[in-house]
């Protein structure tokens, strides 16, 4: 009689538990990869707060004036901080393009001139101001 050849077969053996530990170099690839997106998103960030420093610093100032001539300066400043000196000391009517261009909104000669005319307050005119500083436009980063 002939013997089966399937006899001769050992019982299955599981193999042994694998170990995730040392990792295989695609892994190390792929954290040193995660890594480094990590950092440079940290460091896109600090740099955007660290740009839009003055223009929080000019909101948080314009809150505490009353005065349209004090949030007036507070516009000079932010566009000496962002821009250029030569554009905060433009005449009055090139002032108002440029303050129409980075705000918004539309400012004309007469209100520019009445800032340091008036004895009272102009409510009006402090909101337009406190609007134009919080829609203020600012330039691209730029070796901040």
């Amino acid at each position: 009689m002939q013997t089966n050849p399937l006899d001769g077969l050992h019982d299955i053996i599981a193999p042994s538990q694998v170990s995730i530990w040392p990792l295989a170099p695609a892994w190390w690839v792929i954290i040193a990869l995660l890594s480094v997106l990590v950092a440079a998103s940290a460091y896109w960030l600090y740099k955007r707060y660290q740009f839009n420093k003055a223009k929080r610093y000019a909101i948080q100032l314009s809150q505490q004036h009353e005065s349209a001539q004090q949030l007036h300066i507070i516009l000079k400043r932010l566009v000496i901080a962002y821009y250029d000196k030569r554009l905060a000391a433009q005449a009055t009517a090139a002032w108002c393009t440029t303050l129409t261009t980075l705000t918004g909104i539309t400012f004309s000669e007469q209100e520019i001139l009445s800032i340091y005319n008036q004895t009272a307050p102009d409510t009006a005119l402090c909101n337009k101001f406190r609007q134009g500083i919080k829609q203020f436009k600012l330039k691209e980063v730029v070796h901040v």
